[in-house]
């Protein structure tokens, strides 16, 4: 099999998706390639993936790969950190078989992954995921006692242009099946109107359902920046020492943000925020919850979220997964009212509009012709 395309690189695979198109190659590094950034490079229509490092190191059943090899993208796996020395961006190159070619001469060879290949190499990784469980029992317990003030002590939180006190608040974070959640939620927004939160990449989810962000909080990484610049309140998560990367991009694009120096993930600080002022309830969609999904973020404990979880369960929906709970459907006993409403409706016209009762009786007269009566 042979591909020809322009090369696109870049070792933050959700940063390359902002660029990619159907006749593009993408060139990543990223080990172990989790779900959310296959399904970014899914939505991109890109027919070829060149993974430097390899897609599924057997550290964990990571399904990337696998919903990449579903999806019909060739993935070409473990082709060395040098293409990205050798390749450069817009340059044209070519895939042949498990070669990758540039002005005619091989200057990587990686391996081209099957479904089947996948599959197999998932199986494998599940006999280690009991001691990737037990390292990640340790490392949570281990910052648990370090990060208990998050759940004890009295917190500063940034004041909000909007009021979240006695309001729903959705949180919304680029998680799993975030887009078919919030389709399906899509009717309680409308009605309830509950704060919108985003969280980095779940600021442009909610966008893409046909909403704004009232806040977006995170380290700015992975939003856009047509989002960024909807007028949000910008909340920008900051490490302990008061350092915020997030900062120089903002000022980058002429915007202003609030820094937030915290010990939590950023989907924990806008749980936080909104329990600290005074919400009703909090909706989350999105987040993260499980191990693997935890292993996917290359997070190495779940100490902070496990903390806020305990501290804003009272108030706290998890609507991830509810796409997959219900959905809405009429059958014909529901739609017999409303077929017997109309009919009265029509028939009450009739009955009281005098143009309606001659335009019948011109209709009747008319019938009465054809038949000869």
């Amino acid at each position: 099999m042979r591909h020809q395309g322009i090369a696109r690189l870049d070792k933050r695979t959700k940063d390359l998706t902002k660029r990619l198109g159907p006749d593009d190659v993408a060139i990543v590094d990223h080990i172990d390639m989790d779900r959310v950034s296959a399904e970014g490079l899914i939505d991109t229509g890109v027919e070829v993936v060149i993974n430097v490092a390899p897609s599924i190191s057997g550290a964990y059943p990571n399904v990337g790969p696998l919903l990449l090899a579903r999806a019909g993208v060739t993935l070409i796996d473990d082709a060395g950190p040098e293409v990205f020395d050798l390749v450069n961006e817009g340059s044209t190159i070519e895939v042949v078989g498990d070669d990758i070619l540039k002005d005619g001469k091989v200057i990587a060879t990686g391996k081209r992954l099957s479904t089947a290949e996948i599959e197999s190499k998932m199986e494998a990784a599940k006999a280690g995921l009991g001691d990737q469980l037990g390292r990640f029992a340790r490392n949570t317990i281990e910052y648990l006692e370090r990060e208990q003030s998050l759940l004890t002590d009295d917190m500063w939180v940034p004041e909000t242009r909007i009021s979240l006190h006695g309001r729903h608040v959705l949180v919304v974070v680029r998680g799993y099946d975030v887009k078919a959640d919030l389709k399906a939620l899509t009717p309680y927004i409308r009605e309830m109107r509950p704060v919108l939160i985003g969280v980095d990449g779940g600021a442009d989810a909610i966008v893409d359902a046909g909403f704004s962000p009232d806040i977006i909080v995170g380290d700015m990484d992975s939003v856009s920046d047509a989002v960024l610049k909807r007028g949000a309140q910008l909340i920008v998560h900051a490490y302990t020492d008061g350092d915020a990367p997030g900062m120089a991009r903002l000022h980058e694009l002429g915007l202003e943000g609030s820094p937030w120096p915290i010990a939590a993930t950023s989907e924990d600080l806008a749980l936080l925020l909104a329990w600290e002022s005074g919400a009703d309830l909090i909706v989350a969609v999105g987040t993260h919850a499980n191990l693997v999904e935890y292993l996917d973020k290359g997070r190495k404990g779940m100490a902070s979220t496990f903390l806020v979880r305990l501290k804003v369960g009272p108030k706290l929906v998890d609507a991830k997964g509810v796409n997959k709970l219900y959905r809405a459907s009429i059958g014909p006993m529901q739609l017999l009212p409303i077929v017997l409403a109309a009919l009265v409706v029509v028939t009450a016209v009739l009955l009281i509009s005098p143009f309606a009762r001659s335009y019948l009786e011109l209709i009747v007269l008319r019938v009465r012709t054809w038949f000869g009566a």
